[in-house]
């Protein structure tokens, strides 16, 4: 495939990091953050740039339990905005652990001594990135 572009979410209550993977499908790259103020008009952002990127498929960054096995109220959740999404965009989901990605986005926003309470929308969008290279990540490895 020669344009494979996938976008990646992080999914909150009040923030919506994005990331958006090169064409090749192999690099990601943090996006950018939509301040939810109604869910419909988040959705809404989310499948115009679907469609202006010609997205291939959408990762879902999935809030499984630390200790790996509950599924608890923010799957739920997630799931839900997945329902929602549908609504806009009839391509493969993928959903994808995001354990520890924001705390991974934390840590290299500290690395490079950016203040992350200035910005918050920011670790939403390096979340997104982290959760969506894992997932390229893991279909490289796929045979």
């Amino acid at each position: 495939m020669a344009n494979s572009v996938y976008l990646g979410i992080d999914y909150g209550e009040r923030r919506i990091g994005l990331a958006k993977s090169d064409p090749t499908g192999l690099i990601a790259s943090a996006y950018k953050t939509i301040v939810v103020k109604s869910l419909n008009a988040a959705l809404k952002e989310i499948a115009e740039d679907i469609e202006k990127w010609q997205v291939t498929a959408v990762v879902v960054g999935y809030p499984v339990a630390e200790n790996g096995g509950h599924f608890g109220e923010r799957c739920l959740m997630v799931d839900d905005f997945i329902q929602r999404l549908r609504k806009y965009y009839q391509g493969p989901v993928y959903k994808i652990d995001e354990r520890f990605s924001s705390a991974e986005a934390e840590q290299t926003l500290h690395l490079f001594h950016k203040k992350i309470r200035q910005d918050k929308g920011r670790v939403d969008r390096i979340a997104a990135a982290i959760i969506l290279q894992r997932f390229l990540d893991e279909r490289k490895e796929e045979p």
